[in-house]
């Protein structure tokens, strides 16, 4: 059963049909929306402060969502997908985002909608990534524009697919 744990009178809250894998946690003051998934070994942890998710995130195997004490919350909005072991931290992510595997992003952050931050990117405390852009390397710096219209394409195409594979556990379904 996964870990769903309340902290400082606060509990998760989900929206419907989220999956939450057996071994996953989730603390504290969070807030999901609608479809969203929390993967094997993940971990989004509310404890210090809120960490809002909008609709269809999913956070992938071994990614970690946290927030600064007192300070930065984590918000993330719709259709966003966290790659597996990547760590998001205190920072804001717009709608249609990807964070890819082994990225990071540090506090203050805005990762603005239709971007991708490339895998194994470092994106420093305070960066804004650009709409319609790709940042990658250490520190992340942006790399290549690209069309909105690909960008979503290939964004919403991943939020879907991890809809759908989710559907496959319902038996783990959070919201019952």
């Amino acid at each position: 059963m996964a870990f769903i744990i309340p902290c400082l009178d606060k509990s998760p809250r989900f929206g419907s049909n989220c999956f939450i894998a057996p071994n996953a946690a989730v603390v504290g003051d969070v807030i999901m929306g609608d479809e969203c998934s929390v993967w094997f070994n993940a971990v989004v942890r509310g404890d210090v402060n809120h960490i809002k998710l909008g609709n269809r995130v999913n956070v992938q195997d071994g990614a970690v969502i946290h927030c600064t004490y007192q300070k930065n919350a984590t918000e993330i909005g719709n259709n966003v997908s966290i790659g597996h072991n990547a760590i998001v931290h205190g920072c804001t992510i717009e709608d249609d985002v990807l964070i890819g595997m082994g990225a990071i992003v540090m506090d203050r952050c805005i990762i603005k909608s239709n971007s991708i931050v490339a895998a194994g990117a470092i994106v420093l405390e305070g960066t804004v990534v650009e709409s319609g852009s790709i940042y990658a390397g250490i520190p992340a710096k942006k790399v290549k524009d690209i069309s909105t219209d690909s960008i979503h394409g290939e964004i919403e195409r991943i939020a879907k697919n991890y809809t759908k594979y989710s559907s496959w556990f319902s038996e783990y379904n959070a919201a019952k």
